[in-house]
């Protein structure tokens, strides 16, 4: 047996990271404050998910997957004997601090101790934990058992063996770490999502475009080729000369659209629900549990199609 993990918060994300774990192997303790979140949400969308991982050919056993799952009727039950506690609670750093000062007091000496936070730095609310050497942020892109990026950023007290350590972890788990070198609220990648989320508020704010066109722009080109080369080698593969003669080539126009761009777009309410508007006629809101399934689904056979791609190359000896 792997060992046990700990998830504390049962939500979207903190019974997504239980799939993670249970998958490769370990015991996981699935605890919320609200324990018939466990018992009636959190359980049930689990077993359905990994149905539809199996079903994808992503697990093998479902079932087995499942009975690894259980959840704690307290904190320290969860914590107890755990070697890794994956926190996913709510967004406030206030709540995050004394949660993590009762983690810290109650793990096993060599826990590591990490949390979800999507935009908090972990120095908002693990400086005040004696055990804050041992803490970090594992952020997530939801669901992991779907996407597998973690960031990982220490905050100014944690041990680098920790860092290490969790990166490994993570894949150990079938995760795809970064490191943060240094703190910066919101990370890597919503740093970059929202600054794209800010633009493209401001181009349909003002009219040059429709919220379908927009989502278009990513789906039928940019995301084509970031599916599986990032911003830097489409530069670099755009140019005969490689990056740099793409950016002798583009730079200033780098230059003038980053000017140009409204990424801090004084968006309203009105525009929010305009784009509200636009996107419930397509999904609407009673339909977005199964328009999140359909995300999902295609997700797994982007994912398979990734693999397999890379197998064939691998098999073939092609570098390219």
């Amino acid at each position: 047996m792997a060992g046990k993990v700990a998830c504390i918060g049962a939500g979207n994300v903190g019974r997504a990271w239980a799939i993670v774990f249970a998958r490769s192997g370990y015991d996981v303790a699935l605890y919320d404050a609200n324990p018939s979140v466990v018992e009636n949400q959190s359980l049930p969308a689990i077993a359905q998910s990994l149905k539809d991982l199996e079903q994808a050919c992503m697990i093998a056993d479902a079932a087995a997957a499942l009975a690894r799952i259980s959840a704690a009727a307290t904190l320290e039950d969860a914590v107890a004997g755990a070697v890794h506690i994956q926190e996913s609670v709510r967004e406030d750093a206030a709540i995050k601090r004394d949660l993590f000062i009762r983690i810290d007091a109650i793990a096993g000496p060599d826990a590591l101790i990490a949390s979800s936070t999507s935009a908090i730095p972990g120095s908002d609310f693990m400086g005040d934990i004696p055990g804050r050497a041992r803490c970090l942020v594992a952020h997530p892109v939801n669901p992991p058992y779907l996407i597998p990026l973690v960031e990982i950023c220490p905050s100014p007290w944690t041990a680098p063996d920790a860092v290490d350590r969790c990166y490994d972890f993570m894949k150990s788990v079938g995760q795809e770490p970064i490191r943060v070198n240094k703190e910066i609220a919101g990370f890597i990648l919503n740093r970059l999502q929202f600054t794209l989320a800010g633009e493209a508020l401001h181009l349909v704010g003002e009219g040059y475009c429709s919220v379908e066109d927009i989502d278009k722009v990513i789906t039928a080109g940019l995301a084509r080729r970031w599916a599986f080369i990032g911003p830097f080698e489409v530069g670099h593969l755009n140019a005969t000369e490689g990056y740099k003669g793409f950016m002798t080539n583009l730079g200033e126009m780098v230059r003038t659209l980053a000017k140009d761009a409204k990424v801090d777009y004084p968006w309203d309410d009105a525009l929010v629900d305009k784009i509200q508007g636009e996107l419930i006629k397509r999904t609407p809101v009673a339909d977005v549990p199964a328009r999140q399934a359909w995300r999902d689904r295609h997700i797994m056979r982007l994912n398979k199609h990734l693999k397999q791609a890379a197998g064939e190359e691998a098999a073939s000896g092609e570098q390219y």
